[in-house]
């Protein structure tokens, strides 16, 4: 336990040190594409959590970072940059009274907000299981889009909120990820970790051993929807835009495809997933433009690195279904690798 720890440190300081150094290496392009991969970690091992950990089929993150974006956007943003910006209603009374210029308060809101309506929400979605759960879920994150453009008195429906400010840097994102990861990293190891891995194995064999599933499912739905919403108050401001129409359920698919690739039960391969699809999609961009191959001059082909990277995941898991890392973490790994060499 401690070698793991001391394990756990020293990733820990690797990724801080990698965090403060890597504005003196890269330009403000990259430092963007690696801010927004620091900002699906967090969504990615959240969602692990609550998918993979847990073991409950949900595909609500969109719904959860949805709530957090427009919290956070509605908290940062003026009275009078509000009323500048609804056009097809006026901004409702308690709309324009909340407003604070802490970023921390913003983000605060929005994971404090996604989190109370995960506590209401359990009470009605963990009364089905399996399947029944994913369409009970889906149908949330439907519904909470459908809201956003319908109540124009508090979303500005369908034209969104524009002039976030933008607030999200890579200290910022890469800071709360690491923090995220660590968060999860400990429930994960505690009692309640191990509970929630009894329930995703068999969940009547947990509950016959005494375990409330109900509150360990609820425990683990609610801290993933407080990161989520967090989450997507980084994402509000890192983009000063947010609208309906970004979270729709093709979100919810592309964290599920993080997840399921670095390995279900995986925070490790959450971090992985989420590197490698959202660090990968970006270094493929030059396969949509004009390319110059031995001479021949091909024209551009917008949507060619999504097949390519659609491609290179369907290879991916032909040869690990179970995900890159399975259910292991890296120090499983590293830990199963030494005691190899000792042999």
């Amino acid at each position: 336990m401690i070698a793991r720890k001391i394990t756990h440190l020293s990733f820990f300081i690797i990724a801080l040190a990698v965090l403060f150094i890597s504005p003196y290496f890269f330009n403000d392009y990259k430092i963007g594409i690696l801010s927004n991969i620091a900002i699906f970690v967090i969504l990615a091992v959240s969602y692990n959590l609550i998918n993979g950990v847990t073991g409950q089929f949900s595909l609500e993150p969109n719904g959860f970072v949805a709530i957090g974006a427009y919290v956070a956007a509605l908290v940062l943003l003026t009275s009078e940059s509000k009323i500048d910006q609804f056009s097809l209603e006026d901004p409702s009374n308690f709309i324009l009274m909340i407003h604070s210029p802490s970023f921390i308060v913003a983000l605060l809101s929005a994971g404090v907000c996604a989190m109370l309506l995960s506590l209401v929400l359990a009470f009605a979605v963990f009364r089905v299981r399996g399947d029944y759960l994913a369409i009970v879920t889906l149908g949330f994150g439907i519904i909470i889009k459908l809201m956003a453009i319908n109540f124009a008195s508090i979303t500005n429906g369908s034209l969104g909120l524009n002039d976030i400010p933008k607030h999200t840097t890579l200290y910022w994102s890469g800071g709360i990820a690491i923090f995220s990861v660590i968060i999860i990293l400990n429930i994960v190891s505690s009692k309640f970790g191990r509970a929630m891995k009894a329930v995703r194995d068999d969940e009547d064999a947990a509950l016959a051993m005494g375990i409330n599933t109900f509150n360990i499912k609820t425990l683990a739905f609610s801290t993933s929807a407080f990161l989520e919403g967090v989450g997507g108050g980084l994402l509000a401001c890192a983009l000063a835009s947010v609208s309906p129409e970004q979270f729709d359920f093709l979100f919810t698919f592309q964290l599920l495809i993080i997840i399921v690739l670095g390995g279900l039960g995986s925070t490790t391969g959450a971090i992985i997933g989420a590197i490698l699809v959202i660090g990968g999609s970006e270094y493929l961009r030059f396969l949509d433009e004009s390319m110059n191959i031995f001479g021949y001059e091909t024209p551009a082909m917008p949507g060619l690195r999504m097949v390519v990277f659609s491609i290179i995941l369907i290879l991916v898991m032909l040869f690990a279904r179970r995900g890159i890392m399975g259910d292991k973490e890296l120090t499983d790994v590293l830990f199963k690798f030494s005691k190899g060499k000792k042999k």
